[in-house]
């Protein structure tokens, strides 16, 4: 089973930055991408920033030259640097792992149990 952890959430105010970190554990083959989501209240949850196993990266037009996403292959860890934040960042941040379990394996996704960030103007 694997797990995903969030953790560096917030309320800071517009114009602020935030780090946000994803650390997957349990028993596992590799890790393929990770990416990081976000859903505002009645909205759907979108793409943030995608990575690779190989750190090939991509932001979403929203986000571009403020968020910068990364990752430590050796720690199982995804980041997300959140700069000059505005109040229409505040959202439920989730990290996603495509997993696979075993060599040979099918792969999974699996998710985080999200993480509020809050942007006050």
């Amino acid at each position: 089973q694997v797990q995903l952890v969030e953790s560096g959430g917030g309320l800071v105010p517009a114009g602020g930055s935030l780090r946000l970190s994803c650390a997957a554990s349990g028993t596992f083959f590799s890790i393929s991408a990770m990416g990081w989501y976000r859903q505002s209240p009645g909205k759907q949850r979108e793409l943030v920033a995608p990575i690779t196993s190989g750190g090939s990266t991509n932001t979403a037009d929203s986000v571009k030259g403020r968020f910068t996403i990364s990752r430590d292959n050796a720690k199982n860890t995804v980041y997300l640097q959140m700069n000059s934040l505005k109040p229409e960042d505040t959202a439920v941040y989730y990290c996603k792992a495509v997993v696979r379990p075993h060599d040979n394996d099918i792969q999974f996704q699996y998710w985080g149990q999200g993480t509020q960030v809050t942007v006050s103007s």
